[in-house]
């Protein structure tokens, strides 16, 4: 089970807005970059080294779930498919994954090595689901963390620290369990895609 599965309802909430973007005449490449930059000035006013500015991930990282969304609406339904879009698509959702991650090093009851594996364990599971169409699969999206269930663990850990909570010491073996959730996933990509191109 995978926040993924909730992603076709969410679309349907933002059907409406989406409509009345298209007909404004915004684009999904502005809406893909504009989450982009969007999450380099969240991670970095978070990184600022004030707790409370930790608050500002989990809110963004919704309005980010939600731009995501929107861009590939407006790059279906509304015929603004391109080959630009794809790679601003991809690459801006590796740069936010890692803008939104790294913040987290300026906390010291983290151990840095796992902040700097988990974001590394980030793209390269999105590199995972990338290479399904160059090996004669799909774009691939399974597997127990991908991107949506990335930015629950991010926000939640954001909460935890912008509302000044305790991090105990075993609070560093959550990021621990997240980095074997990521390579489970990149796993079951490639091990899915492979018997799909077969």
């Amino acid at each position: 089970m995978s926040v993924y599965a909730l992603k076709p309802k969410f679309q349907n909430l933002l059907r409406p807005l989406v409509r009345r973007l298209a007909g404004a005449g915004v684009t999904a490449n502005q809406v893909t970059v504009a989450a982009a930059l969007g999450s380099i000035v969240a991670g970095g006013v978070a990184a600022a080294g004030y707790y409370r500015l930790f608050l500002l991930l989990p809110a963004w990282l919704f309005v980010r779930m939600a731009l995501n969304a929107i861009d590939g609406m407006l790059a279906r339904e509304f015929g603004q498919k391109s080959a630009l879009g794809a790679y601003l698509n991809e690459l801006g959702d590796v740069i936010s994954d890692i803008a939104l991650v790294l913040p987290f090093l300026v906390i010291p009851a983290f151990n840095p090595a796992d902040i700097w594996a988990f974001a590394l364990a980030a793209a390269v599971v999105e590199c995972a689901g990338l290479i399904g169409p160059l090996a004669g699969a799909t774009r691939r999206y399974d597997g127990p963390l991908g991107k949506s269930d990335r930015a629950v663990a991010v926000g939640a850990f954001g909460l935890w620290i912008g509302l000044g909570l305790t991090v105990a010491p075993w609070a560093t073996w959550i990021w621990r369990a997240l980095i074997v959730l990521a390579v489970l996933t990149l796993c079951k990509r490639v091990r899915n895609g492979v018997a799909e191109a077969r």
